[in-house]
């Protein structure tokens, strides 16, 4: 009777492999998203005119009064904070 009645269509798994479709595209969107996220870069521009693109959020050490930052290709730096006229977020 099993076998008939996955021959006939009872058991029929368009429905579940819809679903899974949809559950994958929608995981893929939520990575997608928070990867994004994550990864904002700023400009931060310099008494000295220059423009200074960085990878993710520059950080502030009080201590130190260094802002370090790492560039576009991922390679850290620092900068003298009293250097750094402004910081913006890029869209």
């Amino acid at each position: 009777m099993h076998l008939l009645q996955l021959q006939s269509g009872v058991y029929n798994n368009n429905g579940l492999e819809k679903v899974k479709k949809i559950y994958g595209m929608l995981l893929f969107g939520v990575v997608a998203l928070s990867v994004a996220g994550c990864s904002s870069s700023y400009v931060m521009s310099t008494k000295t005119g220059e423009m200074i693109v960085t990878k993710g959020k520059p950080e502030l050490d009080k201590q130190t009064g260094l802002t370090r930052y790492y560039d576009e290709q991922g390679v850290e730096h620092q900068i003298q904070n009293e250097q750094v006229v402004q910081m913006i977020k890029r869209g």
